[in-house]
C-alpha cells in the first residue's frame, strides 16, 4: 500500500449529483534515480512505462454531499513492481519519480467515465520516488513508527527493533 495515504477533502460538488472519484499515478519525469550521499541524484534515462491503472475510489459512486462530508482516503491504492500483476494493483518502476493525480467525475456509471464531465487536480507536494526498499534509515523508522501496517518491526523498549516473533508452547502432557 502507498504510505503515507493520499487523502483528500473536497468542496464545490454539487449535493446532489452523483460523483466517481479516481486517481493515477503517472511518471514526473524520465529519469531513474539513486539515493547517494543522503540525497537522491539522477542515476539515467527512465525504464520503459509500466502500463496504466486508474484506481476507482471503492466508494464510488456517491453523492457530492456524501464526499464533502469527509476525508477522503485513498489508503486502499495497492501499488507494485510486477509488470504482470493480476490484481489491479498500480504497476510503477522502483527507483523513478511519479506523480499521483486526483480525478472527480460528475457520473453514477463506471460506463460513462469517458463521456461524462471531470476535474483533474495535480497536487506537486505530492510527487514520489518509488521504492523496493527505504534508502533512509530515518524514512524507514518513521514509516515504522506511523504506519499500522508495520507494527510488527516496533521497538521493544530496550533500543532494539525486532520482528515479532511467534513463540511455540512446547508442552507434552
Amino acid at each position: 500500500r502507498m504510505f503515507p495515504p493520499y487523502k483528500v477533502k473536497t468542496s464545490g460538488l454539487d449535493k446532489r449529483a452523483k460523483y466517481i472519484l479516481l486517481m493515477d499515478i503517472v511518471a514526473a519525469d524520465d529519469c531513474r534515480y539513486k539515493f547517494h550521499n543522503s540525497r537522491w541524484m539522477i542515476a539515467g534515462k527512465a525504464d520503459p512505462e509500466m502500463p496504466k491503472r486508474m484506481y476507482i475510489h471503492p466508494d464510488s459512486p456517491a453523492t457530492g454531499e456524501q464526499w464533502m462530508s469527509k476525508i477522503v482516503s485513498f489508503h486502499k491504492l495497492k501499488l507494485t513492481n510486477n509488470i504482470s500483476d493480476k490484481h489491479g494493483f498500480t504497476i510503477l518502476n522502483s527507483m523513478h519519480k511519479y506523480q499521483p493525480r486526483f480525478h472527480i467525475a460528475r457520473t453514477d456509471s463506471i460506463v460513462d467515465l469517458g463521456w461524462c464531465p471531470f476535474r483533474t487536480f495535480i497536487f506537486k507536494e505530492t510527487e514520489f520516488i518509488a521504492v523496493t526498499a527505504y534508502q533512509n534509515e530515518k524514512i524507514t523508522q518513521l514509516k515504522i513508527d506511523h504506519n499500522p501496517f508495520a507494527k510488527g518491526f516496533r521497538d521493544n523498549g530496550q533500543g532494539k527493533r525486532e520482528k515479532k516473533r511467534i513463540m511455540l508452547n512446547d508442552h507434552h502432557h
